[in-house]
């Protein structure tokens, strides 16, 4: 069964296939993957975008596209994603990639608040993490508005892009014990 989460002012819910175009506009926009090492193809976007809508429709959760509730745009993806295998941990990530139009208007936070709440309430998820570059202060700057928090010794350099100008990379957690007090 597909979650669907709601905030005051955003649905999280399935990709449609009508999102595609939408999901498109934000991986080849080079502003919006400044912290990627790469914007996206139409096939590299439209395959990420079944390996999420695969996700959701097995597990019930994922990143899920968040859609305004007043006007029925698609913001971006937030929501929770397995960390890498790469990742030492067995790990679930909270993460975001908001549309430039919708710079700035908290919906990053917003979302990764509810996030956070079906993660530590419904699945039961022992902790949260989140990563990205250490240059990526907008991303940083959410993390720490929904109460993750960073100790530069878990920092690492990224193993699916050495030598990327983008590493090292970051990693802020949040225990349910700290998301509970927080709440």
């Amino acid at each position: 069964m597909t979650t669907q989460l709601q905030t005051e002012r955003l649905i999280l819910r399935q990709w449609k296939d009508s999102d595609r175009d939408a999901f498109f506009a934000l991986n080849s926009d080079p502003e919006v993957r400044r912290f990627f090492p790469t914007t996206q193809t139409r096939e590299q976007s439209d395959q990420a975008l079944d390996t999420i809508r695969q996700h959701i429709d097995e597990h019930g959760w994922g990143l899920w596209a968040a859609e305004l509730r007043e006007t029925g745009e698609v913001v971006g993806p937030i929501g929770l994603w397995p960390m890498p295998g790469w990742f030492t941990e067995n790990a679930v990530e909270v993460g975001w990639r908001v549309a430039k139009a919708h710079w700035g208007k908290g919906y990053a936070p917003e979302a990764g608040r509810a996030a956070l709440a079906y993660a530590f309430g419904e699945l039961k998820l022992p902790q949260v993490v989140s990563m990205t570059t250490v240059t990526n202060e907008p991303s940083q700057r959410v993390m720490r508005k929904i109460g993750l928090t960073r100790d530069p010794a878990d920092d690492f350099e990224h193993p699916g892009h050495p030598g990327w100008w983008g590493t090292p990379h970051v990693l802020y957690r949040i225990t349910a014990e700290r998301y509970r007090a927080l709440s």
